[in-house]
């Protein structure tokens, strides 16, 4: 059974940082392109950043320089580190794990939620 299981979310105040990890089980890790997303209330879910199985990054424009993202196959977790938080940051982050080109190989977490508020 695949289980993607987010941890690090919480209250911070704008320009602060906050770490998520993402622990995975039930996959091969090491193969799987992995990414975080968000939602916030009323709005769509976007791509935050992604980390393939070469450890190659994407980041959206608005997070650049502000948010890395990071994996650690021995430990079967990738990792966001947000910097500078922004009111704006503010949704449920969800972590995914997706095997480019093979159907049905796309998984993700429920997510944890992130409130950046003073």
């Amino acid at each position: 059974q695949v289980q993607l299981v987010e941890s690090g979310g919480g209250l911070v105040q704008p320009g602060g940082s906050l770490r998520l990890s993402c622990a995975a089980s039930g996959i091969t890790f090491s193969i799987y392109h992995m990414g975080w997303y968000r939602q916030a209330p009323g709005k769509q879910r976007e791509l935050v950043a992604t980390i393939d199985n070469g450890g190659t990054t994407n980041y959206r424009d608005s997070v650049k320089g502000r948010f890395t993202v990071s994996r650690d196959n021995a430990k079967n977790t990738v990792y966001l580190q947000m910097n500078s938080l922004k009111p704006e940051d503010t949704a449920v982050y969800h972590c995914n794990a997706r095997r480019i080109g093979v159907i049905g190989y796309d998984y993700w977490g429920q997510g944890t939620q992130v409130t950046v508020s003073s």
